[in-house]
């Protein structure tokens, strides 16, 4: 069993900043690919990023050149940086992570969800 734990959300001012974090526990032999999702009342869940072992990033559209994911293998930690906040960005935001268990089985983890909320 892997668990995720975010923490960093909270309420900012349109173009303000916030970090939000993610540590995972458990029977971690290796993560594939750790992320962000979001969703809004109403809406579905969508990808904001995602970031694989490698390094290697991928952002939605509405989200590049604003917020940043970077994560720190040694710790089982995945950060999202997100400035000039607009409240559209307004959402639940769950962090996601995949790999395989010291057993060798494959797990896919969900985060409990934090707040953002942006005010205009």
């Amino acid at each position: 069993q892997v668990q995720l734990v975010e923490s960093g959300g909270g309420l900012v001012q349109a173009g303000g900043s916030l970090r939000l974090s993610c540590v995972a526990s458990g029977s971690i032999l290796m993560i594939r690919t750790m992320g962000w999702y979001r969703q809004a009342p109403g809406n579905q869940r969508d990808l904001v990023a995602d970031i694989t072992a490698g390094g290697t990033t991928n952002y939605a559209g509405s989200v590049k050149g604003r917020f940043t994911i970077s994560r720190d293998n040694a710790k089982n930690t995945v950060y999202l940086q997100m400035n000039s906040l607009k409240p559209e960005d307004t959402a639940v935001y769950y962090c996601y992570a995949n790999g395989r268990t010291s057993r060798l089985q494959i797990f896919n983890s969900w985060g409990q969800g934090t707040q953002v909320t942006v005010s205009s």
